[in-house]
């Protein structure tokens, strides 16, 4: 008797990532599962599809991405990436966990549960991601053991804190060992390390990075047995600086993430489907590249059941009219063609904007001049540390004519009155200011502007909404997007958060000098990051990556002698 299939399909060049080579032949699929690939099987198909013409890849894995980054619910990003040939994500919730500890990770375990999407969850390493940062929460093995229950959960997140695995902090090798002991794996964070540290990492069993930002880096870490994601996001534009670090020989370690991407980017540029068409235009061959963004992905993660259009694999599949340009056509997530549902994001009320923030907090008096400032690298993460003259002062704001700002981190977590100030090299403002929730990785209030005055607006506009990005001139508000979810996530939909993100840009517009080269909430967001080079500005002040220290905002003393004098 002939078996009968829900489907097959005909008529396309179909991706074998095995051979990596396009092969003219068929899918069959049933129970959404292909359970064959050969042009002539012995199934009868209760729906014949013809796709005569068209390209079948698998579908598309984001092998690391922080989903918060899109200011979106997970139900409402599944919507936009299934669009985009996405069909998995392999997740790390340590944003919302830095807000809302483990109360954060299982809403959007929860709220990912609404999507066709399928999102896979690494468990947060650092939450903090060092020890003196001032979040919302702290998460140590125990508390996140429990989470291995999960169906979703896929293992250990980027471990970051390269001083916790050196000394072999006892939690944080807790962590590490909890995951190979449910049979996972974890995630490696490499930024900065020489190939000594790299070596470090791997004994501590963490084996995959996404922090390359150049050939050798991305090489250095094949080379210390590491699964290497290049990156593409709104800000962390690394594909084009990193691509050339893949051959046909050691392809197999390289797969694609976007890390952090903002909603309207997902929009309007893509995911992971961007990365291929970025590979693409360098010079890579199409089925490698489209290789590099399915299976590859899925073998780092042990997930074994996906990235191949094979038998036994799930109908994850994508279809193209366009090989090199990556047009999509449409999606199948295990056996069922993708389609926008009408859901909602679920409510949030475990967290609740505190502080009590005023003007005499942000005064920043210099007697000499002479500072240490923070300056941004356009669509990097990283940071130059710069030495600057400005005019001595009882309370400096603003140099706008070397384009130096004042830059405040505000506690808002507990209310414990914790601020820290700096200055800052590269928004271009004339006047007003930008304020948001989303500082990486403790997400406090941080803020850049032109007055003190406006810099405060700002702070309690988004206070005000519990959460949010806000833009003001030397008046009022111009803009505000809410975001009630722990103040990193809009509850509305995708596209009326990607409206209101166009408006902030807008705005951002009207109070800078010149066209934005750069997204300047995001680049922003980063400034707070501690385990990224090189100076960043925390609630507790300015720190400096080199020395891991705090540093003095005027360099009274030599740089050495003030890494010393301040204590975290």
């Amino acid at each position: 008797m002939t078996k009968t299939v829900d489907m097959v399909i005909t008529g396309a060049q179909v991706l074998n990532v095995n051979t990596r080579e396009f092969e003219a032949t068929s899918l069959w699929i049933k129970d959404g599962r292909i359970i064959s690939n050969l042009k002539e099987a012995p199934y009868l198909a209760t729906e014949r599809v013809d796709a005569s013409g068209q390209w079948i890849v698998p579908g598309m894995i984001d092998a690391h991405v922080h989903m918060e980054s899109s200011m979106v619910t997970p139900s409402e990003l599944g919507k936009v990436l299934l669009q985009h040939g996405v069909t998995t994500i392999v997740t790390d919730p340590h944003e919302l966990a830095n807000v809302a500890g483990t109360a954060g990770i299982q809403y959007l375990i929860d709220d990912a549960r609404q999507t066709q999407l399928d999102v896979r969850f690494m468990l947060p390493s650092s939450v903090p991601c060092v020890p003196f940062d001032d979040n919302g929460a702290t998460l140590h093995a125990a508390d996140l053991r429990p989470l291995y229950q999960q169906p979703e959960v896929q293992g250990l997140a980027e471990v970051m804190d390269y001083g916790a695995v050196e000394r072999g902090d006892v939690d944080t090798l807790a962590k590490i060992q909890d995951a190979y002991d449910n049979g996972y794996h974890a995630d490696g964070h490499a930024s900065g390390l020489d190939a000594h540290q790299l070596n470090v990492m791997r004994n501590a069993g963490l084996d995959t990075d996404h922090e390359c930002t150049t050939v050798d880096e991305a090489l250095a870490r094949v080379k210390a047995g590491m699964y290497v994601f290049l990156r593409e996001g709104t800000v962390e534009r690394d594909v084009l600086p990193t691509i050339g670090a893949v051959t046909e020989a050691n392809a197999s370690r390289f797969a694609f993430c976007t890390d952090d991407k903002t909603i309207s980017d997902l929009m309007t540029e893509g995911s992971i489907d961007y990365n291929v068409r970025l590979a693409i235009k360098s010079g890579m061959r199409p089925a490698l590249a489209y290789t590099l963004a399915s299976v590859n992905g899925a073998t780092a993660h042990r997930l074994t059941d996906r990235g191949r259009l094979s038998a036994g694999q799930l109908a994850d599949l994508v279809v193209l009219d366009n090989l090199e340009q990556v047009q999509v056509v449409k999606t199948m997530k295990s056996g069922q063609w993708a389609t926008e549902t009408a859901t909602k994001p679920l409510p949030f009320t475990a967290t609740k904007v505190q502080q009590h923030a005023k003007l005499a907090d942000f005064k920043l008096p210099l007697l000499t001049g002479d500072v240490n400032v923070i300056g941004v690298q356009p669509n990097h993460i990283e940071t130059d540390h710069l030495i600057e003259k400005v005019a001595a002062s009882d309370n400096f704001e603003a140099d706008t004519d070397q384009d130096i700002l004042k830059m405040v981190v505000v506690e808002r977590h507990h209310n414990t009155g914790k601020v820290g100030v700096g200055l800052v090299h590269g928004f271009q403002l004339k006047h007003g200011a930008v304020a948001g929730t989303i500082a990486h990785d403790a997400h406090n209030i941080v803020a850049v502007g032109t007055s003190d005055e406006a810099i405060l607006r700002a702070i309690a506009q988004i206070t005000a909404t519990n959460g949010g990005i806000a833009v003001s001139d030397d008046q009022q508000i111009l803009a505000t997007m809410p975001l009630a979810v722990g103040g990193l996530l809009s509850s509305a939909s995708y596209q009326v958060a990607a409206d209101q993100l166009a408006d902030l840009k807008r705005a951002y517009q009207q109070i800078s000098e010149r066209p934005m080269t750069f997204d300047p909430f995001i680049t922003l967001s980063f400034l707070t990051l501690p385990v990224i080079p090189t100076l960043k500005l925390t609630a507790r002040g300015l720190f400096d990556y080199a020395s891991f220290d705090l540093i003095a905002v005027e360099r009274t003393t030599s740089k050495d002698e003030q890494s010393k004098s301040i204590s975290i």
